[in-house]
């Protein structure tokens, strides 16, 4: 994607570690009431700005998924614990004493129920804005395997932003991610959406660095562009265990600029592309830019 591979992490990619009282004090909250949050499961570089800024995002469902994506470091086991009953509550109460602006939640893959999980999500989703009326909420949602009868359930729920990553680009699609997913049956969820509720904001995200072409990206961005999504987040993968796809390339924050004016050009109503940027990564600040 660039011309030169860098083979040790470069310095874009270093941050400070979060600290101060009120990192402290979130921390504190979530451990109380067990709750896994993805900004502090995947080690994300930004967990200290967003949660300054009054973003956090949960994972709901517990912490296993029954797909086992290559990219990605959450432990896969084909029939999980059952779903904690008492998750809404927590979490809904959680949001309240953190104090935030902007709520992501997020899922693990729950194939092996009966409705992969959505019933819980609306329940969690129902109890947050009873609790919190003011609160913006977004949902990153799996695929729920294309059954688009499970997608019409949440299409009245509280959450403002649906969203559904496609990952990577068409030719890699099936080397990183589980064979359960799909390129195609990705796009299809998010044209769903938007062809049975035209005015729900939805949101994609794609990673660079896993041996993809400029023109590939660039392709995939024009599918979900096709597939009329609005916002897109474009990050730089970086492996999280030995056991994980290799980074094949660190890509320049000079590219990122350019996939950001790219994406803009195609339409998105925002685009957040760079190296530490991930799917949440400042959703309150630009969701609130295009408003």
């Amino acid at each position: 994607m660039v011309d030169v591979t860098y083979k040790r992490k470069p310095k874009w990619l270093t941050v400070p570690l979060p600290k101060g009282e009120e990192f402290r004090q979130i921390q504190q909250i979530t451990a109380n009431r067990g709750l896994p949050t993805v900004c502090e499961e995947a080690k994300c570089p930004n967990l200290g700005e967003c949660w300054s800024s009054g973003t956090a995002t949960f994972m709901l469902l517990g912490e296993t998924c029954t797909r086992a994506c290559r990219f990605c470091s959450v432990q896969t086991q084909a029939r999980p614990a059952p779903p904690d009953p008492e998750e809404p509550q927590k979490i809904a109460l959680s949001a309240k004493e953190m104090g935030l602006k902007y709520l992501v939640l997020t899922t693990v893959n729950r194939d092996e129920l009966p409705d992969q999980g959505v019933g819980h999500m609306l329940n969690v989703l129902e109890q947050v804005k009873r609790l919190n009326p003011q609160l913006k909420i977004e949902l990153l949602m799996p695929d729920f395997c294309g059954d688009f009868g499970l997608v019409d359930r949440l299409l009245d729920s509280p959450a403002l932003v649906l969203g559904h990553n496609l990952e990577t680009v068409s030719r890699l699609s099936s080397k990183v991610r589980d064979p359960m997913a799909g390129y195609q049956q990705s796009l299809d969820i998010l044209r769903y959406i938007k062809d049975k509720r035209p005015e729900q904001a939805t949101k994609s995200s794609l990673l660079v660095g896993l041996g993809e072409t400029v023109e590939e990206l660039f392709e995939a961005m024009a599918d979900l562009r096709t597939a009329k999504v609005d916002f897109l987040t474009v990050g730089q993968y970086l492996q999280p265990t030995k056991s994980k796809l290799a980074v094949e390339e660190y890509v320049h924050p000079d590219v990122f600029k350019k996939i950001e004016l790219a994406g803009k050009k195609m339409g998105f109503q925002y685009v957040a592309a760079g190296p530490l940027v991930r799917s949440s990564y400042k959703a309150f600040e630009f969701y609130m830019s295009r408003v």
